[in-house]
């Protein structure tokens, strides 16, 4: 296990539930039961947090896994480790999956290509450059996310790994 990082689900219906264990079980080969909670900005559904250990590119894996399901709210994770970047995903039903590399301080990275072509997009306007340096970091994902956060508990990690 080379590599870790963190699962979010922000919401997902009570259904997805054992989907999204199974998932994640499948996908780090270690048998994972998540503690879940009530999620107050979206009646209906829940949430939970959980810290994983995996194989490199596992974020992506689990990102993959879960990204069939549209009423499912989550972000991942990988940790910058060993001459990798990191990684961050995030989905939500309206949206879809959005990624980005994230340097050891936590950053989003945005390359050179993709600079250059919001550079191209939005010519001399500086409004349309915000818009699209603020589309290559994942802007919208992140203000569709924020209220499902704000009920994060401090500290909680909600994992529990069952050993079989």
């Amino acid at each position: 296990m080379d590599a870790r990082g963190v699962l979010i689900v922000h919401s997902a219906p009570l259904v997805l539930r054992p989907h999204i264990e199974w998932a994640m079980s499948h996908v780090l080969g270690v048998a994972y039961r998540l503690t879940w909670q009530d999620q107050p900005a979206a009646p209906g559904t829940c949430r939970a947090e959980c810290a994983w250990d995996g194989p490199a590119g596992s974020a992506a894996r689990l990102a993959s896994a879960l990204r069939g399901w549209s009423d499912l709210r989550f972000e991942v994770t990988e940790e910058v480790a060993h001459g990798r970047d990191g990684a961050r995903y995030m989905q939500t039903p309206s949206l879809g999956i959005f990624y980005s590399m994230i340097d050891s301080a936590g950053n989003a990275l945005v390359t050179e290509d993709r600079i250059r072509y919001a550079l191209d997009v939005a010519g001399s306007d500086s409004d349309a450059i915000h818009r699209e340096i603020a589309r290559a970091l994942g802007q919208a994902w992140d203000d569709e996310l924020e209220p499902f956060r704000s009920m994060t508990p401090a500290g909680h990690t909600g994992m529990r790994i069952v050993t079989a």
